[in-house]
């Protein structure tokens, strides 16, 4: 089997933060042997009654059992139980896997006495490979047996593939003059680009918020992050993102997403979805460098995002970038292969805050040293305005190395 490469240069420098329990999630870790060898690759985590639940799935049409479970359970809006396991996706699995989830659903509810609309499962790895759910419902009971709300650490290494480095952000937030903490872990490091969804990506509150407002809070926090970013261009088969409220903080339920009082907690939760999108590009395999790119004039925000996340697919950009050559004409067919409107010779685009285009032609005589240096540093800039509209999106996604091909040329041996 391929060795986990070493933690990523773009890897937070403060590492996993500290992360505080919340009244009534407990969760454990657990080694059940599904693929790897030697670590965790089981999370199994308990919620109370009354958890309020939303989410967001890929929109792949090869997705696999676990996430049309979750799309089934997520009518309900209620949440139990999670269980998650890494190395195996469950993917492309037929009945087999449809078979495998409902296994898993019914041993989780008969072990923690819920329904099964309450149970949400996860799978990450292998696409194609039948999974042995025999190891996680054996070891299910171990699991419950070790819950505890505390190592939020564990939690998030435990669903770990090829990332470098576990993923986690907590926030705290005032609702109605209550406050309230959110925690979130996420997985990702290829395969990376989402279409309404995430890598996989958990996310706890003890916020009192009802299912529906948890939802439209979270389909518009998961459009301004994780579907704002990319790796490699290719959408998971298992792209999994859910909000869980426990109401546990005992907050006034607010009717709306729009509600006044959850500004301040909308923000909070916006915040957080970012900073673990980020890390997930920061985790981008082989990945050296970040790239943020700005795409203003646009016909409308959804182009600019359209045209942003063809900039951030681009071979072409993305091997300039690792190389560090400033080739902006690789930026300028990007734009011209996005399909959205935009104006030749209007086009203006700068490099770390340095204009190398405008109005469709190379600015005459531009100084290239301050170009160079920016692109030789870990964080790069790219501005684009395409000169059609009032349109606007930043998305990020990173160099493009041969880290990637060693990764990815090795999966599965």
């Amino acid at each position: 089997m391929a060795q986990t490469p070493a933690v990523s240069p773009l890897a937070p420098k403060d590492g996993f933060p500290a992360m505080p329990e919340l009244p009534g999630v407990r969760f454990a870790s657990h080694q059940a042997g599904i693929r790897y060898q030697g670590r965790t690759d089981l999370l199994v985590l308990e919620m109370p009654a009354g958890t309020q639940a939303a989410g967001v799935l890929t929109t792949s049409k090869t997705r696999s059992a676990p996430v049309d479970w979750c799309a089934q359970a997520l009518h309900k809006g209620r949440g139990r139980v999670l269980v998650v396991n890494a190395g195996n996706a469950n993917a492309f699995t037929g009945v087999r896997g449809e078979a495998s989830v409902a296994r898993t659903v019914d041993a989780a509810c008969s072990l923690f006495g819920c329904k099964a609309s309450e149970v949400y499962v996860s799978s990450t790895g292998t696409i194609g490979e039948f999974l042995p759910d025999e190891r996680i419902t054996d070891a299910l009971p171990l699991v419950k047996d070790k819950l505890d709300g505390k190592d939020w650490l564990s939690a998030a290494k435990a669903i770990m593939t090829t990332d470098t480095y576990p993923k986690g952000a907590t926030r705290t937030a005032v609702i109605n003059g209550v406050t309230v903490t959110l925690n979130g872990i996420a997985k990702g490091s290829g395969m990376i680009a989402p279409a309404m969804g995430t890598m996989l990506s958990y996310v706890f509150t003890d916020a009192n918020i009802p299912a529906d407002v948890l939802q439209a809070l979270l389909k518009k926090g998961v459009d301004r992050s994780f579907n704002s970013i990319t790796v490699d261009g290719d959408t998971s088969t298992s792209d999994t993102l859910l909000l869980f409220a426990t109401g546990s903080a005992g907050n006034k339920e607010p009717k709306s997403a729009d509600d006044k009082d959850l500004k301040d907690f909308k923000k909070k939760l916006f915040d957080l979805l970012l900073d673990l999108s980020h890390q997930v590009v920061r985790d981008g395999e082989g990945a050296t460098k970040l790239v943020e790119i700005r795409v203003t004039g646009a016909a409308s925000d959804r182009a600019a995002r359209a045209i942003g996340l063809t900039i951030g697919n681009s071979p072409l950009v993305k091997t300039a970038v690792a190389g560090e050559d400033a080739n902006w004409g690789r930026i300028v067919a990007a734009v011209g292969k996005a399909g959205e409107k935009a104006d030749r010779d209007r086009l203006c685009i700068r490099i770390g805050g340095v204009e190398v285009a405008s109005n469709g032609l190379a600015v005459p005589d531009y100084d290239e040293t301050p170009v160079v240096a920016h692109m030789k540093g870990q964080e790069i800039l790219f501005e684009v305005d395409v000169g059609v509209g009032k349109g606007k999106a930043t998305v990020w996604t990173c160099d493009l190395t041969h880290g990637y091909i060693d990764i990815n040329g090795s999966y599965r041996s």
